[in-house]
């Protein structure tokens, strides 16, 4: 008789503190049957688990972290339970597994290895800046981050523009908080006048701020207060 595979469950999380009303009921009843979870921070992943209302202490909890400098030797350890036949939660630091996460490359590996991928609805900030951005949703691109360097971004955004002017679509990209002042910085440099240009930061949070203006407008009244706050840009 073939031996039964665990699932790998893909759990979407809340996009910041105190905004577990963002995540599906349904999502929650998943988590609350799982013992073992791939982590990208355990911290937050017991932070949520517990407002979840998990059923077992979080000490008899199996966890393990990920992160992009997690060898690919590791990832095998991690889906060992599932070929044992336990079924997995992945859940990222932020949002939902997989995208824009090293969460990916796990998921990879299920199918390489058989094991079922079930991916469960939740909150992405790419998908709710593009929803919210009025900008071209039929055709886009996610960048991910951009260089850090200040000549690289320039380059870059001229790059984007062009694609947005070529192809009529939307570039969205992302930023480590501490680094939003200078993206904005740099568009407001390297964008032309007419090009639109989104900000959208704490999204499903009650500080939510999502506004798209020409990049002359932005000159006029520029963003405030956007250090160390969770940030979606786009241009269109």
């Amino acid at each position: 008789m073939q031996q039964q595979y665990g699932k790998l469950f893909l759990i979407p999380v809340p996009l910041g503190e105190n905004a577990s009303q963002t995540i599906p009921e349904y999502v929650a009843q998943t988590l609350r049957q799982l013992d073992y979870f791939i982590v990208e921070r355990a911290k937050t992943a017991r932070y949520f688990i517990k407002a979840a209302k998990h059923p077992r202490p979080l000490p008899e909890l199996e966890m393990v972290e990920l992160s992009e400098h997690t060898k690919e030797s590791e990832y095998q350890q991690f889906l060992a339970p599932a070929i044992a036949g336990r079924n997995i939660g992945l859940m990222s630091e932020a949002g939902c597994p997989g995208v824009a996460d090293p969460g990916a490359e796990v998921v990879r590996l299920a199918h390489q290895q058989g094991i079922q991928v079930v991916p469960l609805v939740g909150p992405s900030s790419i998908l709710l800046a593009l929803m919210g951005s009025g900008m071209n949703g039929q055709k886009f691109s996610f960048q991910g981050y951009l260089s850090a360097k200040k000549q690289d971004l320039g380059q870059q955004f001229k790059r984007l523009e062009q694609l947005v002017q070529r192809e009529n679509s939307t570039q969205i990209f992302i930023e480590v908080p501490y680094r939003n002042q200078q993206i904005v910085d740099a568009a407001l440099q390297h964008l032309a006048p007419q090009t639109r240009f989104c900000i959208a930061v704490d999204l499903t949070l009650p500080t939510e701020f999502i506004l798209t203006r020409k990049i002359e407008e932005w000159k006029k009244n520029p963003p405030k207060d956007l250090h160390k706050r969770p940030a979606i840009f786009l241009m269109g």
